[in-house]
C-alpha cells in the first residue's frame, strides 16, 4: 500500500468518523453546520500539509537518485578511459 493512499484514506476515514460524531451530538442545525465547516477547513488545510510534505520527500529522493546517477555515470566514463588508455596485448 503506498503512502499516500494509506494517508487519503486515514484523513477520509478521520473525517467520516468526525463527521458523525457532530451529528450524533446535541446540538442546533446552525452549531453544527459550523462545526462541520471548520473541520472541512481543519481537514483540508491538513491534508494540503501532508500532500507538501509528501512532495518535498519525493523531490529530495529524487535529487539523491539523479545525484548518485550521475556519480555512477562519472566512474563508468573513468573506468572506459582507463581501459582505452592500457595499451592491448
Amino acid at each position: 500500500m503506498s503512502v499516500t493512499k494509506f494517508l487519503s484514506g486515514f484523513a477520509i476515514g478521520a473525517a467520516l468518523g468526525a463527521v458523525a460524531g457532530i451529528l450524533l451530538a446535541p446540538q442546533s442545525g446552525a452549531e453544527t453546520r459550523e462545526m462541520l465547516g471548520d473541520m472541512a477547513s481543519d481537514v483540508a488545510k491538513k491534508t494540503d500539509e501532508a500532500v507538501k510534505d509528501i512532495q518535498k520527500r519525493a523531490d529530495n529522493i529524487v535529487s539523491d537518485v539523479q545525484e548518485k546517477g550521475e556519480e555512477i555515470m562519472d566512474k563508468i566514463q573513468e573506468l572506459l578511459n582507463k581501459q582505452k588508455e592500457q595499451p592491448e596485448g
